[in-house]
């Protein structure tokens, strides 16, 4: 081949590669325009939007900075909580040419994963910071806290060699391992014996640390007990509050070796992520002990504010109202925890939360369990309700949850299948994802309020946030699709059902569709009785602690046609008379509307070795869930793993795991509403501008396909 061929040769093949990228950038572009409304322009600028150069891809600020700033100065790089997309603006209009030509189609290597990056210009790039929330009332945050050399003392005085140490009663829990001094916290009754000191007291290396305490008037009495804990990177603890029965005011936690993130959450939904830096000293009082739970979401990397000598990382409490913002990864992080045991009951100014005064607690093993809590009757009270029974729920059993939800189900694929390609699709609580990726034809987004669910969901790969379903942060008719499986039931009155219905039709188009799906009160219909009930006799029918959870996987549909009259939803007869929320057992059929559910697992087996046993066939069953693109999907089956170990905390809506081996099962209690027949369609008539398409009974569930009228705009 002589060389003007093979020159002309290479300019074709450079063509071909140029029209593939031309068409993933129009792509993208398009892609930008029918999901978050930004606007790109074909004319050159001085502003780029770089698609799948997002912090919700895994690409830290400063990753995408390097690569950027090789073609020119920058003026500012714009990157927003969980997006898969970044805003930059260059000094000059020739810089950002050079970039848009260069880095178009070009792979970026984060860490162990690889992203192709997709330039566009847009005209101005608007950056809405958000206003930065107080911290909650009574913490404080000190950084700096201690010296380099006393984080070095204070690390080498803690030994791990141990096993099993009585004196300092060393634990291994599956999300970190812990020492007790001064005070052993039992997780059996999740208080402490105050009568049966330790042997070790609190390390004399911690004495410095606490005399400068009392000195700066942060304590006004010295602590007498110490838990030490160690997580590496990606461990966590599930969301708590610290027993108000076993530990005076003033909590002390000293973070050392690596910072984290710790998010604190009000009763009514508010929720703070805070930054602890290394050798920091966080200080609860008041309210934020008493009242907030606070815990940290196992994963690998944090979203942190990128480094600014003007801006200090604790200031910035609401990290998702910020665009300066970028990935840390975590690393092996050493928490010391000093508190004083209380001797007295307590008598703090938040009583719905204290067990000291009637709030419910966490019991013991030989104690009969709390009284159930009353059908809420006001919005407040129903979100307190729903927060304790609902979201600390999943928050904390968000691992084995999600362990269990790996199939989807056939009826919901069905529905997924048949939207468009390019459609927008909103899963409205979508928990572990697993319907995000069912049609990748379509653009799917998920939230859900679980922000530990919303992590797997990232983990997987799955564009997610965290989110209310009563107010989803989406544009208005914005969505062509909309799902909410297994949600509805959670919300505890008629009115705020009513209102995730309206939400859902908020996010649609005009002509848009939403697949609604809630548990049901008939689980035998056409005299066939659904698997929940079918699988009652399963294993040792007398104990239902090896039975699996409640809400089921799979399903085999039985369609009904037409509409339901008002009269056909009757009021059950229930423990509403009486003002009591019942619980529930399981594997039977419901005798009441409002109930609170059990979450049963295994008995009788330690923790370690469980999963040990079940990781080989767990990987297994995941294997098998996998399926292909636009194919039916498989009938499901959950399965039951191990629940996370829990850490010496106040969770009033559960019994926490002893670590012995005969110990009881722990078990969880989520409020439900189970619907009548009839009751789904009823409510979503109240809504205006919508019409049920579609309803249905499928194995204990009644379901809807609701569509927006065409000529409703709101």
């Amino acid at each position: 081949m002589d060389s003007g061929m093979e020159d002309n040769t290479k300019a074709i093949r450079m063509k071909k590669g140029e029209k593939k990228i031309l068409k993933k950038q129009i792509k993208a572009s398009h892609t930008l325009l029918k999901h978050e409304g930004i606007s790109t322009t074909s004319q050159p600028t001085k502003s780029l939007v770089v698609a799948n150069g997002g912090l919700g891809n895994g690409v830290s600020r400063e990753e995408l900075s390097t690569v950027l700033k090789e073609f020119g100065e920058l003026e500012k790089l714009i990157m927003h909580p969980q997006k898969p997309y970044a805003f930059v603006t260059y000094r000059s209009e020739e810089s950002a040419q050079k970039a848009h030509i260069h880095l178009n189609g070009e792979k970026l290597q984060c860490g162990d994963n690889s992203v192709t990056l997709y330039l566009s210009y847009v005209d101005s790039v608007i950056c809405e910071e958000g206003v930065s929330i107080s911290l909650p009332e009574g913490l404080t945050l000190l950084e700096d806290f201690v010296s380099l050399e006393e984080e070095v003392l204070l690390l080498s005085a803690i030994d791990w060699s141990s096993s099993n140490d009585d004196v300092t009663a060393q634990k291994a829990l599956k999300h970190r391992r812990v020492k007790h001094y001064g005070f052993e916290f039992r997780y059996d009754n999740n208080n402490v014996d105050k009568d049966k000191p330790l042997p070790s007291g609190i390390p004399q290396e911690c004495l410095p640390v606490l005399e400068r305490c009392f000195r700066s008037g942060h304590i006004n009495i010295m602590p007498d007990q110490l838990t030490v804990n160690q997580y590496e990177c990606g461990q966590g603890i599930p969301p708590h509050v610290d027993t108000h029965s076993a530990f005076e005011d003033t909590i002390l936690s000293l973070s050392l070796g690596a910072q984290t993130v710790m998010e604190f959450r009000h009763p009514d939904g508010l929720l703070l992520p805070v930054v602890l830096p290394a050798r920091s000293l966080l200080l609860m009082k008041g309210e934020s002990r008493y009242l907030w739970t606070h815990g940290i979401t196992p994963r690998k990397y944090d979203m942190v504010p990128a480094c600014d000598p003007q801006s200090p990382a604790h200031t910035m409490a609401d990290l998702g109202a910020h665009s300066n913002l970028t990935l840390s990864k975590r690393g092996t992080r050493t928490s010391f925890t000093f508190r004083k045991i209380r001797h007295k009951p307590c008598d703090c100014a938040f009583p719905t939360a204290c067990d000291s005064q009637g709030a419910p607690s966490v019991p013991s093993v030989s104690s009969p369990p709390p009284s159930p809590p009353s059908l809420p009757c006001c919005h407040a009270d129903a979100a307190l309700l729903e927060e304790e029974y609902v979201h600390r729920v999943y928050d904390t059993i968000a691992s084995h949850f999600s362990s269990t939800r790996h199939s989807p189900w056939p009826n919901v694929c069905h529905f997924l299948n048949s939207l468009p390609a390019g459609s927008v699709l909103a899963d409205v609580g979508c928990g572990n994802g697993k319907y995000l990726g069912v049609n990748p034809a379509v653009i799917a987004v998920g939230c859900d309020r679980s922000s530990a669910l919303v992590q797997i969901c990232a983990d997987r790969g799955f564009q997610a946030f965290v989110s209310d379903a009563l107010c989803v942060p989406m544009r208005t008719d914005s969505c062509d699709a909309c799902i909410s499986i297994a949600v509805i039931h959670h919300f505890s009155t008629q009115a705020r059902r009513l209102a995730a219905v309206q939400e859902l039709m908020r996010l649609l188009k005009p002509g848009g569709l939403a697949l609604i799906y809630v548990w049901a009160f008939e689980q035998e219909y056409n005299k066939q009785k659904s698997k929940y009930l079918k699988d009652q006799n399963r294993g040792h029918p007398e104990n239902h602690n090896l039975l699996k959870d409640t809400t089921q996987d799979s399903q085999g549909p039985h369609e009904i046609s037409g509409q339901h009259s008002e009269d056909s939803h009757k009021p059950v007869d229930n423990i509403q008379d009486i003002g009591k929320l019942s619980v529930h057992t399981n594997r039977t059929a419901f005798n009441t509307q409002d109930l609170l559910v059990p979450w049963h697992l295994k008995e009788g087996k330690r923790q370690g070795e469980e999963e040990s046993r079940d990781s080989g066939k767990k990987d297994k069953k995941k294997d098998k869930s996998k399926k292909t693109p636009g194919k039916p999907c498989p009938t499901a089956s959950s399965q039951c793993e191990p629940v996370p170990s829990t850490d010496s905390t106040q969770t009033p809506y559960q019994k926490l795991k002893s670590e012995s081996e005969s110990s009881p099962a722990p078990i969880f209690h989520r409020y439900y509403h189970v619907f009548q027949q009839g009751e789904l369609e009823q409510l979503c008539g109240q809504v205006t501008g919508v019409k049920v398409q579609r309803s249905y009974h499928d194995q204990g569930n009644w379901c809807v396909v609701l569509k927006k009228d065409e000529l409703i705009h709101q």
